[in-house]
């Protein structure tokens, strides 16, 4: 069965930056691509002509998408589907039965108004598949995805999907480890042998694991590293030179956990790539 990439589309930039961000990962998977647009519907009889004129407007955003999708491969397979009802209920569904989702980090969100930056948020870690959020159509390419590894659960996952990535990509996969100190560390000097100790244990605990990880993908140059400091700020800086970053639904970094929030918001604002946010459950399709 072929991969299928949904992309939300709703006509601003962002949203066109997705649907040609997409374009590319069907193609490099070999896959279709289906190009979806909600329109939220009117209520009420005097709202029929609002109503016929948001599903012209759709059609206009799927035909621009489209035309922007097929420019990148004319041999590309696109379809394109006008759907009705709650923007992030509808494009959960469609997530539901795609290998990933790709949407824009800010947007119109249809003839409503909606802003797509809480969509994403309304998407990200809470449906089956990968959900990556675009902000703009990258300049260049660094050849390189990086990714947020704690190793957790959702870490391994996230993991799993930053190698088949970097394959698909012909990329080098950076596995970064960004641990937070305790809060009272900055209060007393007291612990900070201690703090050493337990972050070079843990840092060492999650590089065997991402070493035992790398020998399932021989094929793909990866390296991990180790940085104190807030997993945001880093994986931020680290976006810099990357192609993709690629972060679990759940916490990532440090004794104390940041939670898929603050991590994931935090990159969905900072990073100067586009992101994936990858649950446990996504799983298949990789």
């Amino acid at each position: 069965m072929s991969s299928i990439i949904v992309a939300g589309a709703d006509g601003s930039a962002p949203a066109l930056a997705a649907v040609e961000y997409a374009a590319h990962d069907a193609l490099r998977r070999g896959g279709e691509l289906r190009i979806v647009h909600v329109r939220e519907p009117w209520v009420g009889s005097r709202l029929r002509e609002l109503d016929a004129v948001e599903t012209r407007y759709g059609v206009q955003v799927l035909t621009t998408a489209e035309q922007r999708a097929r420019a990148c491969s004319p041999d590309l397979a696109v379809t394109t589907h006008l759907a009705t009802g709650d923007v992030v209920n509808r494009l959960k569904d469609e997530a539901g039965r795609a290998d990933a989702l790709v949407i824009g980090s800010s947007g119109m969100g249809g003839f409503t108004g909606m802003i797509l930056g809480s969509t994403s948020l309304g998407l990200a870690g809470h449906v089956l598949g990968p959900v990556i959020v675009v902000r703009e159509v990258p300049s260049g390419t660094h050849a390189k995805v990086v990714v947020g590894y704690d190793g957790t659960e959702d870490a391994d996952v996230a993991l799993e999907f930053a190698f088949a990535e970097a394959e698909r990509r012909g990329a080098r996969l950076e596995a970064v480890y960004a641990w937070r100190s305790p809060s009272f560390s900055s209060l007393s000097t007291a612990y900070e042998d201690l703090i050493h100790c337990v972050y070079d244990e843990h840092t060492d605990f999650v590089r065997q694991k991402f070493v035992a990880r790398h020998a399932e993908h021989p094929h793909v140059i990866s390296e991990h590293i180790g940085v104190r400091g807030h997993p945001v700020r880093v994986l931020s800086e680290e976006s810099r030179m990357a192609d993709l970053v690629v972060v679990g639904s759940r916490g990532l970094g440090s004794l104390v956990a940041a939670t898929m929030g603050s991590v994931g918001h935090g990159l969905l604002h900072h990073a100067l790539c586009p992101v994936a946010i990858v649950s446990a459950e996504a799983t298949a399709g990789m």
